[in-house]
């Protein structure tokens, strides 16, 4: 079943209308009861929301979400250092710009300054630290009473996760 007809069949029920004669249905129903009601409301938000993540995904190029392979690595690296602009090597690796600048400060070619996207999943303060770095500052937020707890510590375990992940 197609979900744009799945969608009428729960809206038919909502409305009190039988979906496939088109008769009123009978007072007393079980479709009458709040919760039943607001369980087909719920059907027909998800089916929507399904939809509308459909349309959002089929803009986006070919290979997002896919992983990096050397061989593309490569490609990215060459295409980089000869100058091509960062928009075409992004149509061309079906990828999106956030996500080209974001492979190429991984490896090392792009600086963190010359990015025009930012990272979003990385929290503000620990966007493009090191480790070391990131160390340091644990150390210098630690509280007076030396309890060795870090304010910024769950931030930091974030961001050395979220550096490698790629939007939806």
């Amino acid at each position: 079943m197609k979900q744009q007809r799945a969608r009428q069949i729960l809206q038919a029920l909502i409305q009190g209308v039988d979906p496939m004669s088109g008769e009123e249905l009978p007072t007393g129903t079980v479709i009458q009861h709040a919760d039943v009601l607001r369980a087909l409301l719920a059907g027909v938000s998800a089916l929507e929301q399904t939809v509308a993540r459909a349309q959002r995904r089929a803009l986006l190029p070919g290979n997002v979400g896919r992983s990096w392979t050397v061989d593309e690595e490569g490609s990215l690296i060459e295409a980089f250092k000869a100058g091509e602009p960062l928009p075409e090597i992004a149509i061309k690796h079906g990828r999106t710009l956030r996500a080209i600048e974001a492979r190429l400060e991984k490896l090392g070619v792009l600086a963190l300054s010359e990015r025009s996207t930012s990272n979003s999943f990385i929290k503000p303060g620990t966007r493009g630290a090191t480790k070391a770095e990131r160390s340091s500052d644990k150390e210098s937020a630690e509280s007076p009473a030396g309890d060795g707890e870090s304010a910024s510590t769950q931030g930091d375990a974030d961001a050395e996760g979220a550096s490698d992940a790629q939007p939806p």
